[in-house]
Order: C-alpha cells, then structure tokens, then sequence
C-alpha cells in the first residue's frame, strides 16, 4: 500500500527533471571571450581586400558589458567569412536541436543593410576556406536590408540542395531595430519546430508540412476523396429576391449629343464640314442591370480532400548525423554588428534558461537607458563649449577693432 502517493510522485517528477538536464549535452557556449575567440578561424574566400575583420567588443552602449559581449563586425560593404569547429560532431537523431543567439545591429538605421545567420556544417568543413559555397546542413538568423527586407531565414540543405522556407518569417517593426535581439531555433525528435524572436513565437510546425521542397510531407491528399455532387463553394451569389426597377432602361445610350450645344456663329459648313454637337455622357444611362450579390446560405467553403499518411513519409529524412563546424558567412553594408551568446545544444530547457538570463524586458530597459546615454554624451561633446564661445566672440571683437584702425 502506497502511504504517502503525492511524495512519491513529486519526488519521481524531480528525479525526472534532474535526469533530463543531467542528459542534456551542450555542444557550444561561446561567449565569445578574448581567450575563446583565438580558436574562430577566419576565411579569405572573396579575397583578403573584400573581407571585414571582427572583433571582441560589447559596443558602445551595453546594458552589461559582459552579457552584450561578441564578435563584431568592424568594416562597411565586407564580406565576412569566419567559422570553428565543435569539439566533437553530433547527430540530432532522437534529439532536440537548439540553436541560439543574439544579434545586435548598433549602426542599425533606414539604410542598414546586412545579414547576420549563422550555419551549422558537418565537421570535414575546410575552415580556412569557408565560404558561401562551403556545404552547411542548417542555416538560421536574420537577414536586414533597409525596412523592406526583414525576415529570418531557416534553410535546410540535403543533397546539395539548399531548402528555403516557402513563407518567409516576417520579423515586426520593434524587432528590427538597433537594440539586441534573440534568435532561437527548435528541432524536436518527432520532427516538429519553432522559431523564436526575443522569446516569443514566431513560426512553427512540421518540418514535413511542405514549406521546405525537398523534405517529404508527413502527409498527403488523399487521391481517392472526390468532391460532394451537392458541395457549394461560391461564397457569394446575385440576390434571387432582387427584381429590376421598373424605370430601369437598359436601352438607354451612354452618350448622347450635347442638347445646349449650338453651332458657332463664325462655322462655314462648306469649308469647316457639315456641324455636329459634341458627344456628353448621358445622364439617364445605367447600363445592363444585375442583381446584387449576397452571401450565399449554402456556401460549404473551399473544398479539400482529406490528408492521409504520405506512404513515402520517412521520418529520418530531417536528420543530419554530422554537425561538427559552426559558422557566419556575411555580406554586410553596415559594420557595428555584434553576435553574442551562441549557444547549441539538445535541451531547449537549457535554452530557455541561457534565454532568460541575457534577455529580459529588465536588460532591454537598461540597453535603452545605455544608448540613451551615449547620444547624450555623444551630442554633449559635439556642442560649442562656453570657452570656445568666448574665444569666437574675441576673435571677432579682434577684427571689428582691426578694420576700425583701417
């Protein structure tokens, strides 16, 4: 006999936590140290002349200089190509995937213009020659360009095809600006996912729902499911109860001779032509009448066959057993942009614990109270000094004197 069951269950349910992070293996921290740094490699595929450098900065006005901490972008219209490998290559088979981090565009303003993703690629990736055509297995993050391109992209590749996502995941007006923002991406076991923008949900679902072309669909449409005989999808119909007014004459012309019109005094018929009055509409023209449309009551809505299991659906068509390297490959308009806090791993418990200690609605008051700050000082040291104002007045009072003398 079970004495004391609710203790035994929330002890079971502790034990089970405990397991769950005791099993949790984290396969990159960065954050982004001197010391850590040494070990990114940088890329000179474009040429040394057209490759940016980073640097280890926290910016110019960081809520906490080492939270905001990262690697950053130093020169504009670059590109940049700069990559590590993981201390061991992982597969996600049976694992969730999670990758995150954050980005903050200091220079953002209307004209900004950069990407700033990241790619996970399998472990023989050639850091030295990391480039866009370097083969990558997932890549993810934002990609800026004035206020008309703002998006986040997730693309899958498999088989040498890089895989968009249809419908591109649109990024709101505070989510692009130049304060620090957090990507996150979640890959499940049972093949669903998530995409998080400072911790709120942005998109999700079934990596076989068919936004990416190459992934099998989970499911199909069934091919024997027919449409109904008796299915109604016209929403609208032309009202049945609607009779055409009795002073409705569809003869009427559109345009008629202009009654008030004369002919001018000075028009010679012979030499000018016979005279005609000018064409006018006709007020009392309405055209063909037809009755107007109304909701139609029957309407069913539009008709779709039923899904059924896709019998091709393999569900470990998503993994990828090699994820050993990691990766920014960018082309930037715009320096000033600092990626921090990158983290992956195959608890999203872990995640969102790492989520809650580098972004809070706290830290997003402290960085707008830091900018805040630095404008002002900024403003400040531009201004005319006092001094300055008083050796500007006796210079001129120098001259006035000096051309008095004259």
């Amino acid at each position: 006999i079970l004495r004391h069951p609710r203790k035994m269950i929330a002890n079971l349910a502790l034990l089970l936590a405990v397991c769950s992070l005791t099993s949790a293996k984290t396969f990159l921290d960065e954050k982004f140290t001197e010391e850590s740094f040494k070990s990114w490699v940088s890329s000179d595929w474009k040429g040394a002349e057209n490759m940016g450098k980073f640097d280890i900065s926290s910016g110019d006005w960081p809520h906490d200089p080492e939270i905001a901490r990262g690697m950053r972008t130093t020169e504009d219209a670059r590109f940049y190509a700069i990559s590590k490998k993981l201390d061991e290559s992982f597969s996600n088979e049976g694992k969730t995937l999670v990758v995150q981090y954050a980005v903050k565009n200091e220079k953002k303003g209307s004209s900004f213009c950069g990407g700033g993703y990241v790619k996970i690629m399998p472990a023989a990736t050639d850091l030295a020659t990391f480039g866009g055509d370097s083969p990558y297995n997932i890549m993810f993050g934002p990609d800026l360009c004035g206020y008309d391109v703002s998006r986040v992209h997730l693309i899958f590749s498999k088989d040498g095809e890089n895989m968009l996502k249809k419908d591109d995941i649109k990024l709101e007006w505070s989510e692009k600006n130049e304060f620090t923002h957090l990507y996150t991406l979640i890959i499940k076991p049972d093949n669903t996912y998530k995409v998080l923008v400072d911790k709120k949900e942005k998109a999700s679902g079934n990596l076989g729902d068919g936004q990416w072309a190459g992934f099998p669909l989970k499911e199909i449409d069934d091919p024997e499911d027919k449409k109904p005989d008796d299915w109604v999808d016209e929403a609208r119909i032309a009202d049945p109860e609607a009779s055409k007014p009795e002073d409705w004459d569809e003869d009427e012309p559109k345009m008629v001779t202009d009654p008030a019109a004369t002919k001018p005094a000075d028009w010679d018929d012979e030499e000018d032509g016979e005279w005609e009055a000018p064409m006018i509409d006709n007020p009392k023209y309405k055209g063909k009448w037809s009755a107007p449309m109304i909701d139609n009551p029957a309407y069913k809505g539009v008709w779709a066959p039923k899904k059924i299991p896709n019998p091709d659906y393999d569900p470990n068509s998503y993994i990828y057993k090699d994820n050993g390297a990691v990766g920014f490959e960018l082309w930037v308009v715009n320096s000033g942009s600092i990626f921090s806090n990158l983290l992956i791993t195959d608890s999203e418990e872990e995640a969102m614990e790492v989520a809650d200690k580098i972004f809070s609605d706290e830290l997003v008051e402290k960085e707008k109270e830091a900018k805040k700050e630095f404008d002002d000082a900024k403003k400040a040291a531009e201004a005319p000094t006092d001094d300055a104002d008083e050796a500007d007045d006796a210079e001129d009072l120098d001259d006035e004197e000096d051309r008095e003398e004259l």
